[in-house]
């Protein structure tokens, strides 16, 4: 049985399901959510002309893009129109990064915790994790850090630490002084790491136990909330697990993309999960919430190529519209614009059949275009 006919055979609530009832309540709820049509894939591009790498002496532009580049030890400063213009090596397999408003970038490796200063290009301090994660390796089940964000006022970086085999850790590190300070028990494979707007609460995606553990940034006593609309059948092997959180700006809701079928919505303060149609069918990873509070959410393509869509960028309107865009190949994360107009969505991935480069999008034609960006990049900022 593949694993999205499995799913169908145990959820019976998708419009999969051979229930007329289910079917019918399916097609009420996408009714519900007028969907606007898919954007067609842009014609090819003609290729940048390379960008010159950036001399050491010369200050980083504003709206460059940082990378991590998770099949190398670097991240890549990125022109987003010409491409790669200097790398600075951070550290084994860098996955997620944060950018504070000082210029310094915190970037999770499977050594440490890098802080780049992102106007000179230069890293000034590598902090090594207070938890022992064993050797230091890379790929996707690799030990050390993953998501990562920073407090809102820049005093102190979180990190999702993956201890391969057992729970992960979430690491509080004084900015400051550049250390860690605490250490906090979390679900498995840290994948995604969010803040509050108010820096009060700490949220931390669990990819392999199903979850977000909530933490109190005084206390760090934290709280379980089970995140599995399609239940946890298949443990850790199953594919319908929670990837990446984005916090929703007008009332702090987490919303958590499973499938491009479901989006749910989840109350930090109670635990209470809603679910909400979503329509592009496509595995999901990385997410991100505008200001205005549009949700886009990466699509890696169909668990089971015969049953489900390929890749693509969903962008739901804060009243539940959609619009998706086709992308070529599998993608992982997403940024967009300090205007909002465009997205960058990286093309590493954390499985087979990544690229070394990003696909920008433009919000408003739905055109897009590769642009080359260092190896395997994974995590992604606008400076």
């Amino acid at each position: 049985m593949s694993p999205r006919t499995a799913r169908t055979a145990r959820t019976g609530g998708t419009a999969r399901t051979a229930s007329f009832a289910g079917a019918l309540a399916a097609a009420l709820l996408l009714a519900a959510c007028a969907q606007a049509p898919a954007a067609r894939p842009a014609a090819p591009s003609p290729a940048p002309t390379a960008a010159a790498p950036l001399p050491a002496s010369a200050p980083t532009p504003q709206g460059t893009l940082l990378v991590a580049d998770f099949g190398a030890d670097t991240v890549t400063f990125v022109d987003p129109e010409r491409g790669p213009i200097g790398s600075v090596p951070v550290g084994t397999a860098p996955y997620g990064l944060a950018v504070g408003a000082d210029g310094r970038a915190w970037v999770a490796t499977a050594e440490g915790v890098a802080v780049v200063d992102t106007r000179t290009r230069a890293r000034i301090a590598r902090i090594p994790y207070r938890t022992a994660t064993g050797p230091v390796g890379d790929g996707e089940y690799r030990g050390g850090g993953m998501g990562i964000a920073l407090a809102p006022d820049g005093a102190r970086a979180y990190v999702g630490v993956n201890v391969p085999g057992t729970n992960g850790v979430l690491e509080v590190i004084d900015t400051a002084q550049r250390e860690v300070t605490a250490t906090v028990p979390v679900g498995r494979r840290p994948f995604d790491v969010d803040v509050s707007r108010d820096g009060s609460e700490v949220y931390v995606t669990g990819h392999d136990s199903f979850d977000v553990t909530v933490v109190p940034a005084g206390s760090l006593r934290p709280r379980r909330v089970e995140v599995a609309p399609y239940g946890t059948e298949g443990g850790l092997g199953s594919w319908l697990k929670p990837h990446y959180t984005a916090v929703r700006p007008s009332d702090g809701m987490l919303l958590l993309p499973f499938e491009g079928e479901r989006l749910a919505v989840v109350d930090p303060r109670t635990g209470r999960t809603t679910i909400e149609p979503l329509t592009a069918d496509t595995h999901q990873h990385g997410a991100t919430v505008t200001p205005d509070g549009r949700l886009l959410v990466v699509g890696t393509g169909a668990v089971d190529p015969s049953d489900g869509r390929g890749p693509s960028l969903t962008v739901r309107a804060p009243d539940g519209t959609e619009r998706v865009y086709p992308l070529s190949g599998p993608h992982e994360d997403v940024a967009v614009s300090r205007d909002g107009r465009t997205a960058y969505v990286t093309g590493g991935h954390t499985r087979d059949g990544y690229w070394n480069g990003i696909t920008v999008v433009d919000l408003d034609s739905g055109e897009s275009r590769r642009l080359p960006a260092g190896a395997r990049p994974l995590g992604i900022a606008v400076l």
